[in-house]
C-alpha cells in the first residue's frame, strides 16, 4: 500500500507494529507489519491485507496514528494538529478573533479558525501571519490583513 505522508516522522508513526486508525468503517483499526521506502515512496504491508482488491477497497482511506497529548515535535517552531485545535486567535492586542476548530493540510498548511459570531475562516499557516503559537497559554497570535477573517463569514 502506498501511503501519502503528513508527517515529519514517518519512521516512528509507521513502525511495524503501530496501528493505524482508519476513516474507513469496514476496516476501523489497521496495523503496520512491514514498512519500506521504494521511489521516495512510503510501502506498508498491513497484517490481513493480503491480495490486490484489499489494498483497492483501501485506496483514498485516511490513517491516523494515536500520538501521546504531551508529546511535542523536537522543532520548537513545529505543532502536532492536536495542539491547535481548540486554541484562541488572538490579533496583537490580545482580542481574540476565534478559535481554531481545525487543521487544513495541503500544498499550504491552513488554520480553520471559529469565528465567535458565527462562520469560520481559513488563515494561512505561515510565519508572516501567525508570528507566534504558545501551546501553554492557549493561544495562536495573528497579524492578519484587513477583512481575511470576513470571507468564511455567514
Amino acid at each position: 500500500m502506498n501511503v501519502e505522508l503528513r508527517t515529519d516522522e514517518p519512521e516512528r508513526r509507521f513502525a511495524p507494529g503501530a496501528s493505524l486508525k482508519t476513516d474507513n468503517a469496514q476496516y476501523p483499526t489497521l496495523t503496520i507489519e512491514t514498512m519500506r521506502w521504494h521511489s521516495g515512496r512510503l510501502l506498508l504491508h498491513l497484517e490481513g491485507v493480503t491480495d490486490r482488491s484489499l489494498v483497492e477497497e483501501l485506496r483514498g482511506v485516511v490513517l491516523s496514528v494515536d500520538v501521546d497529548p504531551d508529546e511535542r515535535p523536537a522543532d520548537p517552531d513545529e505543532f502536532y494538529d492536536h495542539q491547535l485545535v481548540g486554541l484562541d486567535v488572538v490579533d496583537s492586542a490580545g482580542a481574540v478573533l476565534g478559535t481554531v476548530s481545525e487543521v487544513v493540510h495541503g500544498p499550504q498548511d491552513l488554520l480553520v479558525v471559529k469565528r465567535p459570531e458565527g462562520g469560520e475562516a481559513m488563515v494561512p499557516f505561515v510565519a508572516s501571519l501567525v508570528p507566534e503559537v504558545d501551546v501553554s497559554a492557549g493561544r495562536v497570535v495573528v497579524d492578519l490583513p484587513d477583512g481575511l477573517l470576513d470571507l468564511g463569514t455567514g
